[in-house]
């Protein structure tokens, strides 16, 4: 494997990896940060800024572009775009991530219409329209714009008053109009290389849940101990199908390492959907691959999902086996407007891992918490550890 820098705006994004050998890491200098090169000094390099810096500002600081002419090695990002891809282009650093043109047209609602092709089946039924061409069917249905993160790009439109609120702000936009189904949302990790396919584990995706977040759509968290509680063995072999068909569309269009998936149970009609494709290293990969390196510590053989990514990104020989895991979760208190007077040594003392972040932007990640066990009973029900993280939350 080719010596490889991550330039990271949060630390925990290139954790997935120890920070050792001809593995580097430059980051913003954080509290978290500080406490992680504490044991890796060699390898870590943090970044003092009076803001946190995000992967472009990292990248054009003359200190980072000092180090990354030092280390000389492949650079790696969270998520690739044009403006980095551009960057490294007239810096002649070596970019490992893939195309940011071809992220954009998969993560994109509207194109991503348009390169699923026959694949566009696998969404729920959606049409693409300008906002002024929608009309109301009596029926709440789910808006979504080309671009949105956390679930900031996707509105459910509930009544009539909430549709002509949106067609007077926007009503030249295009957006993707695709039918509301309530059901427990899933996730899966995938690695694609130039040969084969690796599918992670499935987790239940935590989404939109008080005081963890006011948005109904935001991502807050996984639980992999869920998923064989929710799906029967023969609706999983039914997701991992719908995996390996995006996969291979990805793996024919040059993609390499990894993106994610988001899937959709509905129980009414008990039918799976393909609602999201991530484009990128999900966030939910450097904690999988702690989890497996759990695992691993217990004589079990096979890689770590981020190990496979890296291997994937620098033609490294990447074995076709993911190390399994069926427990642990964590959950993220995003910044809500409302003061989070969190107990932060309890909620350690309970078994979990607390990462604090300085960040102030609306939604963006405030704590994480992690633990080797589940802590959800059900779909939007949390088990007695899930409810002893709440009371953490709320003293």
């Amino acid at each position: 494997m080719t010596s490889i820098i991550y330039i990271a705006r949060d630390i925990e994004r290139a954790l997935g990896q120890v920070p050792e050998g001809d593995y580097y890491i430059v980051t913003n200098k954080t509290p978290y940060a500080e406490e992680i090169k504490i044991a890796h000094p060699h390898n870590i390099f943090l970044i003092d800024s009076k803001e946190i810096l995000d992967t472009y500002e990292l990248l054009t600081n003359a200190e980072v572009q000092e180090i990354i002419a030092r280390l000389n090695g492949g650079l790696l990002v969270f998520k690739n775009n044009i403006h980095i891809e551009q960057l490294c282009k007239e810096k002649n650093w070596k970019l490992l991530n893939p195309s940011a043109k071809l992220s954009d047209k998969v993560e994109n609602k509207i194109s991503q219409i348009e390169w699923l092709g026959e694949l566009a089946s696998l969404l729920p039924p959606h049409k693409i329209l300008e906002v002024k061409d929608i009309f109301w069917d009596k029926k709440p249905f789910v808006l979504q714009w080309s671009h949105g993160h956390t679930g900031e790009g996707t509105v459910l439109v509930k009544d009539e008053n909430e549709l002509n609120e949106l067609k007077k702000k926007f009503p030249y936009r295009e957006a993707r109009v695709t039918d509301y189904i309530n059901g427990p949302m899933l996730t899966v990790n995938i690695v694609v290389t130039k040969t084969v396919i690796l599918l992670g584990n499935i987790s239940y995706q935590i989404t939109g849940m008080l005081p963890f977040t006011t948005n109904p759509f935001s991502t807050i968290g996984n639980d992999w101990s869920l998923p064989h509680t929710i799906l029967t063995e023969a609706q999983i072999k039914d997701f991992e199908a719908i995996a390996e068909k995006v996969a291979q569309k990805m793996q024919k269009d040059g993609w390499l390492g990894l993106f994610g998936i988001d899937v959709i149970y509905d129980s009414e009609r008990d039918s799976l959907h393909l609602i999201e494709i991530n484009a990128r290293q999900p966030a939910s990969t450097t904690f999988e691959s702690e989890l497996q390196n759990i695992i691993r510590s217990h004589s079990v053989g096979g890689i770590t999902t981020f190990e496979a990514h890296l291997l994937s990104l620098t033609d490294g020989k990447v074995p076709a086996s993911l190390i399994p895991i069926n427990d642990g979760a964590q959950i993220i208190q995003r910044v809500t407007g409302k003061e989070i007077d969190a107990d932060v040594k309890g909620l350690i003392e309970n078994g979990n891992k607390v990462i604090i972040y300085n960040n102030i932007t609306p939604n963006a990640d405030l704590l994480r918490i992690q633990t080797t066990r589940g802590i959800m009973k059900t779909h939007n029900k949390f088990n007695e550890r899930g409810k002893k993280i709440l009371e953490g939350l709320l003293v």
